[in-house]
């Protein structure tokens, strides 16, 4: 504010450019006198208000808002008891709903809103000049109303009707009779939720405001919307924080005792330069509370001034953030950015210190965070502070965060929507990219899907029931905010239990040749489609999740793809990720829906490549799942289960399984692997087939030279034996089983869940958020969580995903209340993000993850689990 020479001899007081309350015209009598006028009302700017007879009724018009709502906001009136409202033809049907509420002239205090029933029309016969109307309600005295009417076609010439029962002059408690109905409300309903945290501030009562130097309330923005931040400099001298306190209580007694004679202090907002933040002008620190601090621009903005003289130096860290913090939950309110700009209407023909000239009643530009000297002739907030206004706007969160759209339909907040468990998330906000770190999407309160700050959508799979889901932005900074939230209901269908089929592992498709789908590589963020059921020997109905072999080759650029079931939305999992000039294949277990599976491709381009080796059906005979292990069942380094040496190049290996290492001797028809190849000589692919039959052209493994590369394989048995094909140079083979399947009928049935992120540590969901150290474990519940049952879990089939590694390492997965192998199931260098499927025996309910050495952020997602 302007600095004056009492402000400098008082070193704690300024006078401030005001602009006046924004008031409709005075109560009118029925014979036309105006009663007040000039007097301050709160909301009722243009408001048409008309007189009624003497006896003691008084009629204010309602004001249309279109689209079926009409209402008429907070404002003072005179002394009443009794309101109800009406309409001009007593035959037109009101289809919507009314309501309305009081303020006690006695407390102060809003009345919780109460519903207008209407009166049947006729009811003591037909009369002239009847019109509609609700019962009328007993409110108690009051000197303040408010209401609001939507839904439908509302009649015409709606209008509330205020009775003082007296003969209108009756002003004194007691002069009005007891309210027979006591509102035991707040003081005011709760404002808008902001996206941005409330700070936490020193209340008036802590302040010790005198409130005995003014009895009046608040006044309310017209329109109840905030849409710019003004900030201000007090031109206080050199104090000290203890001090603070003090010096906003002086500012108050000034400004309501003074020459001004306010009804109170000016500014809403008031800032140390210790960053304590002080609630200003009365009113509730979450409503838009009408200040006195910018001449010309209090209808539609919030005042905060920071306590000092800022005309040179400019003003602390401290409180600079703490204006950023007020100014981005205030505007947070009503979906502002702080660092964007607003259109405001002049109250007041005036030029600003600028030299720019506004009138009276036309709408200029402002940015929306903006200086006492941008909308008023005064050096206020001071150069230094003034040359800082840029700082606090880049300061704040994610601004405008909100929830576009639900699983592809546009939303709007707190509405509600269903889905039948997978979940797609997009949003919106103003706030640049590269000022935002991350996304979390959450449900019911946690996080369910962290995506980077370049991300606008994310996916989650939900449990069966009602939840609430929002999007939190967090950014470089670390400041907060979160969206506005919806409601989405899922309705999630049992899965069905599901047995093994085992298939000679047979190629279903490949872009390179146009097999299964068209002859052309995927491109960034393309999608193929496979047709399943029904296709190769794969029956059409039944099958509920199909094991594929999945190679990515020829990538142009480095990316991941995702195979996920078609006819559902995308989770965040990768299955692969490549880089230019490698081949990777991975194991998945994708469940079926429509009978098609999707492969998405993030980046570049990229020929894609899936071989089957069995599906889960729910229709008809096929093998159950039983544990063994983690069992290693050979290493050519060791000489274990075949002779110890390398596989040369077009070398096999046959390794026995049935009958062997407690595996049976008969009704074996699978087992599962995990296949891990080292000590490369050259770049070169590994090929597990079934031992007696013809090896097909799918590679379970590729490397090359130094890598130590594991995959899973889930490989049929046909003779009791499982070979091992090394295309070139010399590899050192490791094969650890954890389980395998059996025509007997004795073991764990299949069900599929999700894809669904069970753990991500990078979030802190499912476990600690922190990475994993060097020997480091992490343990995860799954047995009772996310839908998966609490007992009879025998195992989890995860994707698990390695990401951020400081250092060359491996991770090993295992039965948590188990001793861990020496089994790896993801091996990695620094900066590589690496995903592999495991299928991991369930012993105490929880699985384990253990890191070698460095650092590294783990994610599983899970897309089934055997029960029995």
């Amino acid at each position: 504010m302007r600095g004056t020479a009492l402000a400098t001899a008082l070193g704690v007081a300024a006078v401030l450019g005001f602009q006046g309350v924004a008031g409709g015209p005075g109560w009118v009598s029925s014979e036309g006198k105006g009663e007040g006028e000039g007097k301050a009302k709160a909301y009722s700017a243009g408001a048409e208000q008309t007189g009624a007879a003497k006896g003691g009724i008084r009629t204010i018009a309602l004001k249309s808002k279109g689209d079926g709502e009409a209402g008429l906001s907070q404002q003072d009136t005179d002394l009443y008891g009794l309101l109800g409202v009406s309409w001009t033809d007593p035959e037109a049907k009101v289809k919507g709903t009314i309501e309305a509420r009081s303020r006690s002239s006695e407390t102060g205090k809003w009345s919780k809103w109460i519903a207008l029933e209407p009166v049947q029309p006729g009811l003591d016969g037909k009369r002239p000049g009847a019109k509609g109307a609700t019962e009328p309600v007993w409110v108690g005295p009051s000197n303040g109303a408010e209401v609001r009417a939507k839904g439908g076609d509302l009649p015409a010439g709606l209008e509330l009707n205020l009775v003082d029962p007296g003969t209108g002059s009756a002003k004194k408690k007691g002069d009005l009779p007891a309210a027979p109905v006591a509102f035991a409300a707040p003081a005011v309903d709760p404002g808008p939720v902001s996206t941005a945290p409330q700070p936490k501030m020193v209340s008036r009562v802590e302040w010790e405001a005198d409130e005995s130097l003014s009895n009046e309330g608040p006044i309310y923005i017209p329109g109840a919307k905030i849409k710019a931040a003004f900030v201000h400099h007090t031109v206080t001298q050199a104090y000290d924080c203890s001090q603070s306190a003090a010096i906003v209580r002086a500012l108050h007694v000034f400004h309501v005792t003074g020459p001004e004679k306010w009804r109170d202090i000016g500014y809403n907002f008031l800032v140390d330069k210790c960053g304590t933040v002080f609630e200003g002008r009365k009113g509730g620190i979450d409503q838009p509370v009408q200040g006195a601090h910018t001449f010309g621009w209090n209808t539609e903005s919030t005042g905060i001034a920071v306590i000092g003289d800022y005309q040179t130096a400019g003003a602390s860290a401290a409180a600079l953030d703490s204006v950023s913090q007020v100014a981005a939950y205030k505007l947070g309110q009503y979906d502002g950015d702080m660092n964007g700009s607003t259109t405001l209407r002049a109250g007041a023909t005036q030029k600003n210190n600028f030299g720019d000239s506004f009138v009276e009643g036309q709408s200029y530009t402002f940015k929306t965070l903006s200086g006492h000297k941008d909308g008023y002739n005064t050096v206020c907030p001071g150069g230094g502070l003034y040359a800082q206004l840029d700082s606090i706007r880049t300061a704040g969160p994610a601004a405008q965060l909100k929830i576009a759209a639900v699983n592809g339909t546009a939303a709007v907040p707190n509405a509600s929507y269903k889905s039948s468990g997978p979940l797609t998330l997009d949003w919106t906000t103003s706030t640049a990219s590269d000022r935002l770190a991350k996304f979390d999407l959450l449900v019911d309160g946690a996080s369910a899907s962290t995506t980077d700050g370049s991300a606008r959508s994310a996916t989650a799979v939900l449990a069966s029931g009602t939840h609430k889901v929002q999007v939190r932005a967090t950014a470089q900074n670390g400041k907060v905010s979160t969206s506005l939230p919806v409601t989405v209901v899922a309705e999630v269908s049992a899965p069905k239990e599901a047995k093994f089929v085992p298939v000679t592992p047979k190629r279903l498709m490949d872009t390179r040749a146009g097999l299964g789908v068209k002859q052309e590589k995927v491109g960034p963020q393309g999608v193929v489609t496979l047709a399943v059921a029904g296709t190769n020997g794969i029956p059409a109905t039944g099958v509920t999740s199909v094991v594929l072999n999945v190679t990515a080759t020829n990538p142009t650029a480095p990316s991941y793809v995702s195979v996920y079931p078609s006819g559902t939305a995308r989770s965040s999992a990768s299955n692969l990720n490549v880089t230019p000039g490698l081949t990777i294949p991975n194991l998945v277990v994708v469940p079926v829906v429509d009978g098609k599976v999707n492969f998405f491709n993030n980046d570049g381009s990229i020929d894609l490549i899936a071989d089957i080796t069995g599906y889960f059906t729910s229709a008809g005979e096929g093998s159950t799942h039983l544990n063994i292990g983690p069992k290693r069942l050979m290493d050519t380094r060791a000489g274990l289960g075949v002779k110890q040496e390398k596989v040369g190049p077009q070398g096999v290996v046959t390794l026995p399984v049935a009958g062997t290492n407690g595996i049976p001797a008969e009704g074996v028809t699978a087992v599962v692997l995990n296949v891990t190849a080292t000590n490369p000589t050259a770049a070169s692919y590994v090929s597990v087939f079934p031992s007696g039959t013809t090896r097909s052209s799918a590679s379970n493994l590729n490397f090359t030279p130094g890598k130590t590369i594991p995959n899973l394989v889930v490989v049929p048995v046909v003779d009791g034996k499982v070979s091992f094909y090394n295309n070139d140079g010399t590899v050192d083979l490791i094969a650890d089983i954890t389980g395998y399947f059996t025509s007997a009928g004795t073991g764990s049935t299949h069900l599929n869940i999700g894809p669904k992120r069970l753990m991500d540590t990078r979030a802190g969901l499912g476990v600690k958020q922190e990475k994993v150290g060097a020997q480091g474990v992490v343990t995860l519940s799954v047995a009772g969580t996310n839908g998966i049952p609490a007992t009879g879990v025998t195992a989890v089939v995860l994707n698990v995903t390695a990401t951020n590694p400081t250092a060359a390492s491996y991770v090993s997965v295992f039965p948590s209340g188990t001793t861990r192998s020496s089994a790896s199931n993801l091996n990695f260098t620094p900066g590589q993000t690496i995903p592999n499927l495991v299928v991991v025996p369930v012993v105490d309910g929880k699985v384990s993850f253990f890191n070698n050495d460095g650092s590294v952020d783990l994610i599983a997602d899970i897309t089934g689990y055997f029960t029995k």
